[in-house]
């Protein structure tokens, strides 16, 4: 053995070097005597068969709708990968809550997925869901519910099946019900101690804005109501807004006639398991209300110290300035999409760069100039029928007074003065911000679903693209002057003793400069 190893490693028994004679010449083709070798590669070989492309059809990508004889749309994009995106969206919400116990929609969120006719638990569903590497999940905002699964492009038919069931046969169990309220219980609970309190005063500044109506009624369920929402509050509310014609089930990643086809076999004819004498005795009570912008204040006064104890965030007090913009459907729904990149912002302490927003004009403007400024930020709101423009700020209390001055500032120079660079810049970044979130499949679905709801068709990105790109600075400048014609709304959390009166806030609005009203005293604050 020691003498064959020995032979491979060009060595003898004795040690010496072995001489190997110069082998002879070698052929690395099995095609001599063929012609092949004179054949160049910029030449097919004589003989082979035809080479067929593959080709793209521009169109593979386009967004696909139909509409089934109950009145419930199929929408499909057929993007290319083994994992698709399937889900229900459904035209409801908090909004359409006025003839119901506020926080039915919250319950119906935290209660989706759960134990339906087919299936007896939570568990049950997730386990059908891993064996095809999937996931669910669902999410309501003002107007819209999302039932969404995202699982192997194999496993649609199982994933169409399960997704009718959790949407139209819900069982709402006794026990499902009370740890629902647990939750909420907890979530709200939650939201009082929370150091980042943006949730608390979305949900403050849409109160204010549309006091008592439609967009400004809670998302989160009222701690009053915990208890009060039972299974037929449930039931009935589904009744009347869980209907096929205010229904579109989107899909991301499969043939839009496979989606067509389950879409028949489990959503067509099928009998919800609210359609009970008890629920239709009941009969309809659907609010279709148009949202009435008012403007007002929603003001919560707190010890925000010992918020976060143990962290570096200071004792801080929280504004939000917003005004009426308008609905996703308006034609300056755009001109506001560019001027919230416009005006950016973010955080005092963050860290830096231009992808960042450190050229927006909150940065420039108010971070950068005012160093006792913690936080501003530009927020739109958008909806069917109205939005509101907001602005969140957040100083030491003590300069509550200045932190409403400065903002309102920045609202009047929207309609003044636009520089060709900065409007260049903040559409090039809403341009990119567009495209690059499009690259992942749960937000091509959702973008296809909320679109095909409001409009029952999908623009491509392209067209928005251009849209952004035809946008003027005076198309900006006008849309912010129409927004100055509005009430203003404030909402303001924290130590508010600095926080100026909503009638000042008013004046301040219409003044020309956006000063607050001189107040003389004879002792200095």
């Amino acid at each position: 053995m020691a003498a064959r190893i020995g032979s491979i490693l060009g060595y003898n028994s004795r040690g010496k070097v072995l001489h190997f004679r110069r082998s002879t010449k070698r052929s690395f083709s099995s095609s001599e005597g063929c012609g092949y070798h004179d054949v160049p590669l910029t030449q097919a070989l004589p003989g082979a068969p035809k080479i067929v492309y593959a080709s793209v059809d521009p169109r593979s990508h386009d967004a696909q709708v139909t509409t089934l004889s109950n009145g419930l749309k199929v929408a499909s994009i057929n993007k290319f990968g083994e994992f698709c995106t399937i889900g229900v969206l459904v035209n409801s919400g908090p909004r359409y809550e006025a003839r119901y116990t506020k926080g039915i929609s919250h319950f119906l969120e935290k209660l989706a997925f759960g134990a339906t006719e087919k299936f007896e638990s939570r568990d049950h569903i997730f386990q059908t869901l891993e064996r095809h590497g999937g996931i669910c999940d669902c999410q309501s905002s003002k107007d819209t519910f999302i039932y969404g699964i995202s699982a192997e492009t194999r496993g649609l038919d199982e994933a169409t099946a399960l997704l009718a069931d959790a949407v139209y046969r819900p069982k709402f169990t006794d026990q499902e019900i009370e740890e629902a309220r647990q939750s909420i219980q907890f979530e709200l609970e939650d939201l009082q101690f929370r150091p980042d309190p943006e949730p608390l005063l979305t949900e403050m500044i849409h109160s204010a804005a549309y006091d008592c109506n439609t967009l400004g009624y809670p998302r989160l369920c009222p701690k009053d109501n915990v208890t009060r929402v039972e299974r037929n509050d449930l039931y009935h509310f589904m009744y009347n807004h869980f209907t096929p014609s205010r229904t579109v089930l989107a899909g991301v990643g499969m043939p839009h006639e496979k989606l067509v086809e389950y879409a028949r076999k489990y959503f067509d004819g099928v009998t919800p398991v609210w359609e009970t004498p008890q629920v239709l005795k009941m009969g309809r009570k659907f609010d279709g209300s148009v949202s009435q912008y008012t403007g007002g204040e929603e003001l919560v006064e707190r010890d925000m110290s010992n918020v976060a104890p143990g962290t570096p965030i200071p004792d801080l007090a929280h504004a939000v300035l917003a005004l009426e913009s308008c609905g996703h459907q308006h034609p300056d729904f755009i001109s506001f999409a560019v001027l919230n990149m416009l005006m950016g912002g973010g955080g005092s302490f963050s860290a830096g760069g231009p992808g960042k927003g450190m050229y927006t004009r909150l940065y420039l403007n108010v971070l950068n100039r005012f160093p006792w400024m913690y936080s501003a930020t530009a927020v739109h709101h958008s909806y069917a029928d109205s939005g509101i423009f907001c602005i969140h700020a957040s100083a030491n209390p003590g300069m509550m007074r200045e932190l409403v001055e400065v903002i309102i500032r920045e609202f009047h120079f929207m309609s003044r003065s636009i520089e060709e660079t900065e409007l260049n810049r903040a559409k090039k970044q809403l341009q990119s911000m567009l495209m690059m979130n499009l690259e992942a499949r749960p937000v091509v679905f959702e973008d296809l679903g909320r679109q095909v709801l409001a409009t029952g068709m999908r623009k491509n990105p392209e067209e928005f693209v251009a849209m952004i790109e035809c946008v003027t600075a005076d198309d900006v400048k006008r849309a912010a002057a129409g927004m100055l014609q509005s009430n203003p709304s404030i909402a303001a959390l924290g130590n508010l003793s600095a926080l100026p009166d909503y009638q000042d806030i008013q004046k301040a609005f219409a003044s020309k400069d956006g000063s607050l009203p001189r107040k003389f005293s004879l002792f200095r604050r």
